[in-house]
């Protein structure tokens, strides 16, 4: 099987369409139809749906996608595992929840730069979900999620215990309950996130139904407006502890399963550690071993 039409075909696959595959691996139109043809061929089977909405993936080319996925990432591991260097280098790319990145990564991440600046690191932000996807697809090394995370093909370790509080505006009285509040909109991350997932079960657990869920692309604006008084939302108390220092909010301690959140860092069980991973492990643990309190 040719690898370049392997690449073609997955390419065209993700994309959903010849015509954004082209464009993206800077091929004309029919050559990428050729290639994909050229691979149906060597099959003998058909891997796409033609039709005036463009194209589908047949049975066959949903199973191959998953196939031509781990084949392309394990030549690239390859082209990495012969290099001539042991020394941390080349690409990086983690993922972390938005809290954590802000409240427990920036100084890990600069120790982790000091002493390795030949490593390409890339760090993204976003919900839990997305990062199991990311890391699941390849397209993360590692993440920092939400735990616990059970899938057979991720390994995961964890990194450290959250609090999480209410949090509303410096001048709201004492929460005894979530029924004090329950007339409040509730300021959350968008879906995918742990702690409106843990939210959500708190306030259905006590039989609540939210009177308004609004979307927020960031931690920093959340505490904005709830210091603002529209609202309140549910945070780990490191990312709340400087502005209610400030005056800005105040925090409302919750007790029970809901209390805590562990963060883990996930990898793929089949991925090759390589040393710029191997590196930002051994980082990562000494970090979160000294903070971890």
């Amino acid at each position: 099987m040719d690898i370049q039409l392997l690449k073609v075909f997955f390419t065209t696959a993700h994309e959903g369409s010849i015509s954004k595959a082209a464009n993206k691996l800077n091929f004309a139109q029919s050559n990428v139809t050729h290639k994909i043809q050229q691979l149906e061929a060597d099959l003998q089977t058909q891997l796409f749906y033609r039709h005036n909405r463009g194209i589908t993936l047949t049975p066959s080319g949903q199973i191959l996608v998953s196939y031509a996925e781990k084949i392309l990432h394990v030549i690239q591991e390859a082209r990495l595992a012969v290099g001539d260097s042991s020394e941390p280098a080349g690409p990086l790319h983690i993922g972390s929840m938005e809290t954590t990145a802000s409240a427990r990564l920036p100084m890990l991440l600069t120790n982790y730069h000091t002493e390795f600046p030949a490593v390409d690191f890339t760090l993204t932000t976003g919900p839990t979900e997305q990062h199991i996807h990311g890391v699941l697809h390849y397209e993360l090394n590692g993440a920092f999620v939400a735990g616990p995370v059970e899938h057979p093909d991720l390994i995961q370790e964890k990194v450290i215990d959250e609090e999480l509080v209410l949090v509303t505006s410096s001048s709201h009285p004492p929460i005894r309950s979530i029924h004090d509040v329950q007339d409040r909109p509730l300021l959350v991350l968008r879906s995918g996130c742990a702690y409106r997932a843990k939210l959500n079960l708190l306030l259905k657990e006590e039989g609540l139904i939210p009177v308004k869920l609004m979307d927020f692309g960031s931690p920093e604006t959340i505490i904005g407006c709830v210091g603002a008084g529209l609202g309140i939302s549910l945070l780990p108390r490191t990312i709340a502890a400087e502005p209610e220092e400030q005056g800005r909010i105040r925090t409302h301690k919750i007790t029970g399963k809901h209390a805590i959140v562990t963060t883990v860092f996930i990898r793929r069980r089949d991925a090759l550690i390589t040393p710029a991973l191997s590196a930002f492990l051994s980082a990562m643990r000494k970090h979160f071993t000294g903070s971890n309190v």
